[in-house]
């Protein structure tokens, strides 16, 4: 008997090209992401040279965005809940793209710093649409392939942004990165208006006027059939704002706390190598070009280690995946500190570091899901993810402060690395305190 309850339909029947299309369309916007986080790393050396700034200062600038981001994570994705993902996600693009277009026309550091909140603000808000959208996409069956998907998008931003911008650094000023960003981030609109419907999940649990229409529209796009009303309303409309304390109580307060931790201190070490590469490389003498280029390969690693992971979860516990890539991450970013030879060595051991420091991240993303019931799943994500971004705004500047106290590059990269192996215990001691409460 065919079901009458659209979200059974979707999760239990085969995923069709058209929501495999709407994936990519998410999977694009996570590497828009990763591409417009990135673009000051790019433009960063030729940025300190127009204008003469110390590595300090660099360092604040470097932290703006991600500012922007824990207050979008924070912030937007209860908005998603109100005006639906697709109405965020166009939001975010005209957001994304009006900070990207005035960092091009900044003339000093808080001009650019102001510009770079805001261009954070969509990221963050972009972050918590898209997730939604794909899992609720998304069929039972693969839906955690295509969250790992989507996440593997950011660093493949990255790496094609990094490619461009390397292009561009060679034969325009800083201000072309920008510029770029903003026109690819505008043509996104279009593509998300033609080809990425609402969430049905988000039309049963808010239920508008034309929800039956929408829902029934969505389904044959998607080639499945058709229901003649929708199912009574229950749960999902019952449920109430979780309130923050709730994360601090019973089972939730040892997950809350150490996951917090554990996302804070990795997610500096991830910053820093991805924040201040480009400056590093140029400071050993080497072309700005050549620096986007490290950071490409740097991405492209985080690419392989986030998508390597997420295979390998089926086989390996996760707990143990995750702990492995942080402690490694600890090493291959305090060897990136020792310098290197040559542009090629460099660009070796920042694809290895990316490896690790992104297959942890997108570790910390499972767990955290894992770790939490569904009547608080959602709010404990924007909670670890919001104050974890919120913390790692400050990586880019301690560093730049240590810097410019004195301290050689081996010495700041063998601190900063330190975050992962924080990170690393924190999820020891989470496995211990599950496994005593299990």
């Amino acid at each position: 008997m065919p079901s009458n309850d659209p979200q059974a339909i979707v999760d239990n029947e085969p995923m069709s090209r058209f929501q495999w299309g709407v994936v990519a369309i998410m999977i694009g916007l996570n590497a828009l992401d990763g591409f417009d986080v990135l673009s000051i790393s790019f433009a960063s050396p030729g940025i300190a040279k127009d204008w003469g700034i110390d590595r300090a200062a660099l360092g604040i600038v470097l932290s703006m965005e991600l500012i922007g981001m824990a207050i979008g994570s924070l912030l937007l994705g209860g908005i998603a809940d109100r005006i639906g993902r697709r109405n965020t996600i166009l939001l975010c693009l005209v957001v994304m793209a009006a900070g990207m277009f005035g960092a091009s026309t900044s003339m000093d550091v808080y001009q650019l710093s102001g510009w770079r909140v805001l261009t954070g603000l969509g990221v963050g808000g972009m972050l918590a649409a898209t997730n939604a959208a794909v899992a609720e996409v998304s069929n039972l069956q693969r839906r955690n392939l295509a969250v790992v998907l989507m996440a593997g998008g950011y660093p493949v931003g990255a790496i094609i942004g990094g490619s461009i911008s390397a292009w561009l650094l060679a034969h325009y000023s800083w201000h072309a990165v920008f510029q770029f960003g903003a026109v690819a981030t505008l043509a996104f609109i279009p593509i998300v208006l033609w080809r990425s419907p609402e969430s049905i999940s988000f039309l049963l649990t808010r239920r508008p006027a034309n929800a039956l229409e929408r829902i029934n529209a969505t389904l044959a796009r998607m080639g499945h059939a058709t229901v003649e009303a929708l199912p009574p309303v229950v749960a999902a409309a019952k449920a109430a704002k979780v309130p923050i304390a709730r994360l601090f109580s019973g089972p939730n307060l040892a997950p809350t706390v150490l996951l917090t931790i554990a996302y804070l201190a990795h997610i500096m070490t991830f910053y820093f190598i991805l924040k201040w590469v480009p400056k590093i490389v140029v400071d050993m003498g080497f072309a700005p070009a050549a620096a986007a280029g490290v950071l490409v390969w740097a991405n492209v690693g985080g690419a392989t280690g986030s998508l390597l992971l997420g295979l390998l979860t089926a086989r390996v516990k996760l707990v143990a995946l995750t702990v492995a890539a942080m402690l490694a991450s600890t090493v291959m970013i305090t060897l990136f500190g020792r310098g290197q030879a040559t542009l090629s060595e460099l660009a070796t051991i920042a694809a290895i570091a990316g490896f690790f420091t992104n297959a942890g991240v997108v570790g910390l993303y499972a767990l955290v899901a894992r770790s939490f019931g569904t009547e608080v799943r959602a709010s404990a994500t924007g909670f670890v993810i919001g104050i974890g971004r919120g913390g790692s705004a400050a990586a880019p500047a301690i560093a730049g402060f240590l810097f410019a106290a004195g301290y050689g590059l081996p010495v700041v990269a063998m601190m900063m690395a330190c975050g992962s192996l924080v990170a690393a215990i924190a999820l020891i001691v989470l496995a211990r305190v599950q496994k005593a409460a299990a």
